[in-house]
């Protein structure tokens, strides 16, 4: 188990997304919103290893092009047909530019267009069905070029990752208006199309997540 999930009780309807972001607390926990309702994160710290890893890694690649790209600690995606859910990645590569034309990015922090994510990782964690299944067809729609799912336990269901089950990088890069898979095990290096010469073998992310 690398994350558990709690859905929190309120006393209200369910919440909208301005509600939501208005009972944030500040400096505590990670929630999300999943059609009106709380949904807290609660990571293990082996799910925080890998995660950290990966946004060194990426911020490195950043820094080292001299991209105007930068690492977001706590960004809120908001898909686009829904005002009752709301997604904070555990990493998301913002673009400074894009990010001009976000009218909440300055005071929630809240992204609505996909320009704006250069790109989005999830970790996977007990609730595979999320990743796999609500934010990968949420992220697509949404235009995010690129996109990965990183289940180093190898928790996802069979049709997404084969039979037998093992750890797996999954990524989704957009092409025509819809997202196309490649997917890399052991020692297969990850192709980026945002970073096109990252050196990251997944095993080296799966030996994080051990």
């Amino acid at each position: 188990m690398s994350q558990e999930l709690v859905t929190i009780e309120t006393d209200t309807k369910l919440m909208t997304l301005d509600e939501f972001l208005d009972w944030y607390p500040d400096g505590y926990g990670r929630f999300e919103l999943h059609n009106g309702e709380i949904i807290e994160m609660q990571p293990t710290g082996t799910h925080e290893r890998v995660t950290s890893f990966l946004a060194l890694k990426q911020g490195i690649e950043i820094e080292r092009l001299a991209l105007p790209y930068f690492v977001a600690r706590q960004c809120v995606v908001k898909p686009s047909d829904s005002d009752k859910s709301c997604y904070i990645p555990d990493v998301i590569i913002l673009d400074e530019k894009a990010l001009e034309n976000e009218p909440l990015w300055k005071k929630r922090s809240l992204i609505t267009k996909g320009e704006s994510a250069r790109l989005v990782i999830e970790v996977v964690s007990t609730n595979w069905q999320d990743d796999y299944l609500m934010k990968l067809g949420e992220y697509e729609k949404m235009g995010i070029p690129e996109y990965w799912i990183v289940d180093y336990l190898g928790l996802g269901g069979r049709r997404y990752i084969g039979n037998p089950k093992q750890p797996t990088i999954s990524v989704y890069q957009m092409v025509d208006g819809e997202y196309m898979v490649r997917q890399f095990r052991d020692n297969e290096q990850i192709e980026s199309a945002i970073f096109p010469e990252l050196n990251l073998m997944a095993k080296q992310i799966f030996k994080i997540g051990q």
